[in-house]
């Protein structure tokens, strides 16, 4: 991370052990870097494994963005087209843009970037893509059935257009190869990078000049930073800091709505939680409101439903809300053969009701929210081991079948539409991020009905009618709803959330005068 002339607590010289070098280099003290602080590690070059870093750094763009509400807008295709069928999309690439290393983007090199991403794990596999040409100055996808949220897919980190001469012979990212308004000088993955501004961008150029990004798991660290004045841009607040930097001189604080719930996982498949009654008496056992106010500092964030009505289109004014009824879940166990033992735990068939519950701390305030679970539901006779490890470890039990109770954090605006995410996250029975062993024909025929749909009303009806699935089977039991936080320093202008997650705001933001 570079280093400017100020104070720095012992923590975080330890947290940064080298300066970030430009050129190989360092930085002079006296430059006026902006620097952001993130809990997200750099995982490889490719869009699929970090793309969404690049893309908030405003290193690299898509064919299409999102704006405030998820509607789509042009980028680097400046329009696109929908056959009457639906199979055929013909997005027309912008003229006059030049990647970082100076060649101008072409169609030809759009498609061929979209053709590796749609070898690889990403957004673009939620559609059947048959093909992806070059046809002049058109990108050409042709599907083999319609769809709709392809929009949103084209905006996706994982669909970031790189140059050719970005990847080798067998499609991999050997080096970042943008478009964007600012281009990488150096790179340090997992933790850190460096990028100026790019000085033949086609769009509006930044008025920040320097930039770098610092990987920071620890909420602790990142508040410290924010604290002591260490980076312009701390991205995630631990909750107890919010209230600590609201008072400070040098930072303000912004908070936003943003389309990610805490949920708690419970396998559908196989074990205690498969019988959806005792899915929903877990449900009835937790006091959300409590955790939002005591945990997470923000009253009112206690999920009724999947998703906030800042999320309107997800959201269903008129489904009974999850509640809080600790007699209610007691009685529902019972009536599946639960009795309680001598140590107050429930038992059946000699087995107690015992569950392993996975969660991870890169986002603090979960092993808070776990430890909070797990004395609730004792309160019923259930009784949960925590156990925190690498957000890895979710994914990997989950494929291994050997999943219980996962808590985390699921950003269902990973692309402009959360639609995108749910077909992602619950097909086949769940994905990795998803339930686990559920299994709902009605689910799967409401899907396909909406995805085939071209009614408003019956769009929406049928929205409401995929909550009310989640609702009734709770595979994914929501805990809370988030709202984003950032510290942003008084040195600069024009901070703002992105609702949809997908910037930090670089270039709109200017050092204040």
């Amino acid at each position: 991370m570079h280093f400017r002339n100020r104070h720095r607590l012992p923590l975080l010289a330890a947290a940064i052990a080298t300066w970030l070098t430009v050129g190989g280099s360092p930085v002079s003290a006296d430059e006026k870097v902006f620097d952001v602080v993130a809990p997200f590690e750099i995982g490889g070059l490719d869009p699929a494994i970090s793309g969404f870093v690049f893309q908030r750094m405003q290193i690299t763009e898509t064919l299409l963005e999102a704006d405030a509400k998820g509607q789509p807008l042009p980028a680097l295709a400046k329009k696109w087209s929908v056959s009457d069928d639906g199979k055929e999309w013909r997005l027309t690439i912008r003229q006059g843009v030049k990647f970082h290393d100076g060649t101008d983007l072409t169609a030809e090199a759009a498609a061929h970037s979209l053709s590796v991403a749609n070898t690889k794990p990403g957004m673009l596999r939620s559609a059947e893509i048959n093909a992806i040409t070059a046809e002049r100055n058109d990108v050409v996808i042709r599907l083999a059935e319609p769809f709709k949220p392809l929009t949103a897919v084209l905006a996706h980190s994982s669909t970031n257009i790189l140059a050719t001469a970005a990847y080798d012979a067998d499609g991999n990212v050997q080096k970042i190869i943008a478009t964007g308004p600012y281009q990488l000088t150096l790179l340090e993955p997992p933790q850190r990078l460096a990028a100026d501004r790019f000085e033949d961008y086609w769009g509006e150029k930044p008025s920040i000049e320097k930039t770098t990004y610092l990987a920071a798991g620890r909420g602790e660290t990142r508040s410290l930073m924010a604290e002591s004045n260490g980076a312009e841009l701390v991205f995630q607040l631990d909750p107890p800091s919010i209230a600590r930097l609201k008072r400070s001189k040098d930072v303000h604080v912004l908070m936003g709505p943003v389309p990610r719930v805490v949920v708690l996982a419970a396998s559908a498949g196989s074990g205690a939680t498969a019988p959806a009654e005792v899915r929903k008496a877990i449900s009835l056992a937790i006091q959300r409101e409590g955790i939002a106010a005591a945990i997470l500092r923000a009253p009112g964030t206690g999920a009724t439903q999947m998703f906030a009505d800042s999320v309107p289109a997800w959201h269903d004014e008129s489904l009974p809300a999850l509640v809080y009824d600790p007699e209610a879940a007691r009685a529902l166990l019972k009536g599946q053969g639960w009795t309680s033992g001598a140590d107050g735990i429930l038992q059946k068939d000699g087995e107690r009701l015992s569950l392993k519950l996975l969660t991870y701390s890169d986002r603090p305030e979960l092993p808070l929210i776990a430890t909070a679970l797990q004395a609730q539901l004792r309160e019923v006779g259930v009784d949960v081991e925590v156990s925190v490890a690498n957000a890895s470890a979710i994914p990997a039990a989950h494929n291994e079948g050997t999943l219980q109770l996962a808590l985390y954090g699921r950003n269902y605006a990973l692309v402009p539409d959360p639609l995108v995410t749910l077909l992602a996250d619950f097909s086949d029975g769940g994905a990795e991020w998803g339930p686990l062993g559920w299994n709902n024909p009605q689910f799967e025929q409401t899907m396909s009905a909406l995805l085939a749909s071209n009614d408003p009303a019956e769009q929406q009806r049928l929205r409401n009618q995929i909550v009310a699935l989640i609702q009734n089977d709770l595979p994914l039991i929501p805990i809370a709803w988030y709202r984003q936080s950032i510290a942003v320093s008084n040195e600069v202008e024009n901070a703002a959330i992105d609702p949809f997650e997908r910037t930090f705001g670089l270039s709109t933001m200017r050092w204040a005068e």
